[in-house]
């Protein structure tokens, strides 16, 4: 069960700088997952200062397939 960002993102990158599978990718207004690279570990999810990361089975549909689909297009956070 990947973990899953919803809109109350911040784009702090605070879930980019703790995944340690580069999983986040950094789109125009906020991060999201790529559920593809995200080994579902829950380190986001807990230092996120904003609460804006679940896990997949919390989280609306809306967002699993927002992140899904936005991953695809947005640049890796840490490259």
């Amino acid at each position: 069960m990947p973990s899953v960002v919803n809109d109350s993102c911040i784009k702090c990158g605070t879930c980019a700088s703790v995944c340690p599978v580069s999983a986040f990718h950094a789109c125009d207004t906020q991060m999201v997952v790529d559920p593809d690279t995200c080994i579902d570990c829950g380190v986001c999810i807990s230092e996120c200062p904003v609460g804006a990361i679940s896990n997949d089975s919390e989280a609306d549909e809306k967002w699993i397939k927002f992140n899904a689909e936005q991953a695809k297009i947005c640049p890796n956070a840490n490259d």
